[in-house]
C-alpha cells in the first residue's frame, strides 16, 4: 500500500457522492422511505399502548426500544450494501436494502447488539432522570443532572459511531470475518481518522437544518447523499489502510 496516499477531503468525498448518485436519486429515496417506514411502523405499534408516565411503562419502553434497535442491524447492513453498489457503479434495486437478511444476518444483529448495549447503558441515567422530572418537573437539581446525563449519552453515541462506523461495510467486504474481528478492524481503520469523520458529519448540519425547515421533505434527498458520502469515506479508508487477517 502506498504510504504516500493522501485522504480525500470532505469536499472531494461529497463531490464523488453526488457523481455516483446522479441518475439514482429516485431509487435511493425509495430505499430510504421503505426502511424508515418499516422502522417507524414497528416502533410505533410496539409502544403505542404503553404509558410512559409510569415506571413500568418507561422500563418496558426502554426494553422494547433496545430490541428494535438491535434488529435494525439487518436494515443497516442492507443499506450499506445498497450504497456500496451505488458507489462501485453496480446496478441497484429496492430489494438490496433487505440484503442484510441474507448475508450473515446473525453477524449484522450481533454487531448492532454490541453497539446498542453501550448506547443504551449510557441512556440509563437519562431515562431515570426523565422519570424523576415527571414527578418533580420544577426541580432545578434534577434538571441539571438530566442535562449531564444527556451529555453523557451524546458523548458515548458519538464515540461508538466514530469507532465502529465501518463495521457493516467490512461485513460486506469480508463476510468471513467474525463479529469481534469486524469490530476490531473498524477501530483499526478509524485510528487517526475519527476527526475526519467527525468533521464530515458536522459539515452536514446546515443541510439537515434546511431539511427540517422543509418539514423533513428535503431530507429524502439529503439522507441518500449523506449515506453515499459515508460510503465514499469507507472506500477512501480502504485505499489507505491494508486490511489483513
Amino acid at each position: 500500500m502506498d504510504n504516500l496516499y493522501k485522504f480525500k477531503s470532505s469536499e472531494e468525498l461529497k463531490a464523488f457522492a453526488k457523481e455516483h448518485l446522479f441518475g439514482k436519486y429516485g431509487i435511493a429515496i425509495g430505499a430510504c422511505v421503505i426502511v424508515n417506514l418499516i422502522t417507524l411502523f414497528v416502533s410505533f405499534f410496539s409502544t403505542i399502548f404503553l404509558n410512559t408516565k409510569t415506571i413500568y411503562g418507561i422500563i418496558l419502553n426502554f426494553v422494547i426500544s433496545f430490541v428494535i434497535s438491535v434488529l435494525t442491524g439487518l436494515f443497516t447492513s442492507g443499506e450499506k450494501y445498497f450504497y456500496l453498489k451505488i458507489v462501485c457503479g453496480k446496478p441497484v434495486t429496492l430489494s438490496d436494502v433487505f440484503y442484510g437478511f441474507k448475508l450473515y444476518p446473525n453477524k449484522a444483529v450481533l454487531i448492532q447488539l454490541y453497539l446498542s448495549i453501550w448506547i443504551y447503558i449510557s441512556m440509563i441515567p437519562q431515562t431515570i432522570f426523565t422519570y424523576l422530572l415527571l414527578l418533580y418537573p420544577d426541580n432545578a437539581i434534577l434538571t441539571l443532572f438530566y442535562s449531564l446525563a444527556m451529555i453523557l449519552y451524546l458523548v458515548v453515541s458519538v464515540m461508538i459511531f466514530l469507532n465502529y462506523s465501518q463495521a457493516y461495510y467490512l461485513l460486506h467486504d469480508f463476510p468471513e470475518y467474525s463479529v469481534s474481528k469486524l469490530l476490531s478492524t473498524s477501530r483499526k481503520l478509524m485510528k487517526g481518522s475519527k476527526g475526519r469523520l467527525f468533521y464530515l458529519t458536522v459539515s452536514f448540519i446546515p443541510l439537515l437544518l434546511l431539511g427540517l425547515l422543509s418539514c423533513g421533505i428535503a431530507c429524502l434527498w439529503i439522507a441518500p447523499y449523506i449515506d453515499t458520502t459515508y460510503t465514499e469515506f469507507f472506500l477512501d479508508l480502504m485505499k489507505k489502510n491494508q486490511v489483513s487477517d
